[in-house]
């Protein structure tokens, strides 16, 4: 990549947009915390404020209830738990972000996977007085476990403890405990009162003993990853073939781009077929590009006319898939009816769906020690497991660690159609759930 493209490159990473997640037990403060976020960095319109107040007078609040400002379903509003995943846009000076605020009932774990499997960063917030819970645990993994390396844990309702030193080192401790089990993590540790506003936007002046940046101070210089880099990937979605007389000789094949860059000029290689050819244009309506890059979406065309059809993916030369039958993976298990051996389900991948088996359960995994239990006849609701499944054709994919998009899957119910579970593929090596 020369100079002025990886300039271009650098520039466009940076104006992406941070996603980051929010997620925690019930009551921990979740929403306060997105709420306080929002209505700090000035984000709240004055006549929804308005709303959100009467809204607390109304329910008995003594303040304002900055839950509100997320809480979107009536059910939400009436139960004050969060349940479905509300994403919410806001920027600073310095950045833009996505936030996604997750449900923390067990019940609705499903949801907060959905909401973390998007993330760059994962915030977690753990309420001092109760310290590190199952659901925290829970949380923490499942965030890690579909990608999410940057983990951010708010240590909330300070102001409930006095702003107490000890109380934040114990819940810190504990924190950092179990976080030394987590694969390959980053780990940000901040005291805060959601409801006040201590380290949330500002920095605190009731706990002089915390020196490091409050919570936004951490979100705006959190790297948000980058796609471009990463061998290239492209399902291809559709190929164009225009009816008009006029365009009869033009073929191309449309997608978005999973992972990395190409350009005019690149051999590429379409699997399964392992058939390749050189890119003679990129189409992008209405522009003709020398190069693009993820997440664009796009029109290759090809020099030659091999056989390439919707579910097939493009790479470079040198930096192949894998193609497979059988494979280990991480799942997490959204169904109340149990899993079990032998059962077989709709597996969708990028652009393809086929039939799987579910060949093994390998073992589930323990939210306190983070190893594998094994033994385990089926898999039951909001379970963290790692399966061996089998599939009717071979399939192009990825281990999740090295291309996300063609490394992970869903599984659906071949009757009612439900998705009962998320998954990402494992590497053939790896050993970690």
């Amino acid at each position: 990549m020369n100079t002025e493209v990886a300039s271009r490159a650098h520039a466009a990473s940076e104006s992406r947009p941070l996603r980051f997640s929010v997620s925690g037990s019930v009551d921990d403060g979740k929403s306060t915390l997105v709420g306080r976020l929002l209505l700090d960095t000035k984000q709240i319109a004055e006549d929804q404020l308005a709303h959100v107040e009467e809204a607390s007078r109304r329910r008995g609040f003594s303040r304002t209830e900055l839950g509100l400002l997320t809480d979107g379903l009536r059910a939400e509003r009436e139960q004050g738990i969060t349940i479905d995943v509300a994403y919410r846009y806001f920027r600073t000076a310095k950045r833009r972000f996505i936030v996604a605020d997750t449900p923390g009932h067990v019940q609705y774990t499903r949801n907060m996977v959905t909401g973390a499997s998007t993330a760059d960063v994962a915030l977690l917030i753990v309420d001092v007085r109760h310290g590190v819970s199952e659901q925290t645990r829970r949380h923490a993994l499942a965030s890690r476990l579909f990608g999410v390396k940057n983990l951010v844990f708010g240590v909330n309702k300070m102001d409930l403890v006095d702003f107490s030193e000890a109380e934040f080192r114990r819940v810190e401790s504990e924190l950092l405990a179990f976080a030394d089990k987590l694969p390959r993590s980053s780990i940000t540790i901040v005291p805060v009162a959601a409801l006040l506003g201590d380290n949330i936007v500002e920095r605190s002046t009731a706990m002089p003993w915390y020196t490091g940046p409050a919570l936004l101070e951490i979100l705006e210089a959190a790297h948000a990853g980058g796609d471009r880099d990463k061998p290239f990937r492209f399902p291809v979605q559709w190929v164009v073939r225009p009816s008009s007389d006029e365009h009869h000789d033009y073929r191309a094949y449309a997608g978005q781009i999973a992972q990395g860059t190409v350009r005019v000029g690149d051999r590429l290689v379409a699997w399964p077929s392992g058939k390749s050819s050189i890119v003679t244009g990129i189409d992008r309506h209405p522009e003709t590009l020398q190069e693009a890059s993820a997440p664009l979406s796009v029109a290759i065309r090809l020099a030659d006319n091999i056989d390439i059809s919707r579910s097939d993916v493009l790479t470079h030369e040198g930096a192949p898939p894998r193609l497979a039958r059988s494979f280990s993976a991480t799942v997490a298990w959204f169904d109340a009816r149990e899993a079990k051996v032998g059962q077989r389900y709709w597996l969708k991948i990028n652009t393809r769906t086929v039939r799987v088996r579910l060949d093994a359960i390998e073992g589930i995994v323990d939210l306190t020690t983070l190893g594998l239990r094994a033994g385990a006849a089926a898999l039951a609701l909001n379970d963290l497991a790692v399966v061996r499944l089998s599939t009717s054709i071979p399939i192009v994919c990825d281990a999740y660690d090295d291309a996300p998009i063609t490394g992970s899957f869903i599984l659906v119910d071949e009757v009612s159609h439900d998705t009962v579970a998320a998954g990402i593929l494992k590497s053939e090596s790896g050993d970690e759930p």
